[in-house]
């Protein structure tokens, strides 16, 4: 794969994410009752800061938790119809809560799908919501994300690569063509 460009640097990512955590907060008319669930792998990272951010804003602790889901992307070979979902302890308690959802990457939107289930599976939240860092088109199911960092149209042979650095050292999103 060729890099075709750099899309987004470590300062527009924390830039994205801040005007993430005011809209989250606009949205719901404050934090109240809000809870942050990061899709492992980069999910959770990037959940991890909208909540640092929306603490610098609020001066509220905002609860994160995690899901583990092993999703299906189009560059692997696939395993099975669907991701399945390796661990539903969430580590937080979402029962009435309003979950905000966080990945990276928003493609075929099986990986929410997945998540949506093991979200439900662990209580019954008041809303789900979701936000992503990038959308990059090429929904396979009816689901949008209600907080996006950057739409990036892109074609099916094109790959988006999100690195942060509590994985990769580095916070880039690049794109990569064959």
């Amino acid at each position: 794969m060729n890099l075709k460009a750099n899309l987004l640097d470590d300062k527009a990512i924390k830039r994205s994410l801040i005007r993430i955590s005011h809209e989250i907060i606009e949205r719901n008319k404050g934090v109240e009752d809000i809870v942050l669930v990061g899709i492992k792998r980069r999910g959770y990272p990037l959940a991890q800061r909208i909540a640092v951010e929306i603490n610098n804003i609020e001066g509220i602790n905002v609860p994160v938790g995690s899901v583990d889901i092993t999703f299906y992307r189009d560059d692997l070979t696939l395993t099975g119809e669907s991701p399945k979902v390796k661990n539903i302890d969430l580590g937080v308690n979402i029962h009435n809560k309003k979950v905000v959802l966080v990945d990276d990457v928003l493609y075929t939107c099986r990986t929410v799908r997945a998540a949506i289930d093991a979200v439900i599976d662990t209580g019954r939240p008041q809303g789900i919501q979701l936000a992503v860092l990038i959308d990059r088109g090429h929904k396979e199911l009816p689901i949008r994300a209600d907080y996006v960092g950057k739409n990036i149209p892109t074609s099916k042979n094109e790959k988006i690569a999100v690195s942060i650095k509590e994985i990769d050292n580095e916070d880039s999103v690049k794109i990569y063509e064959d």
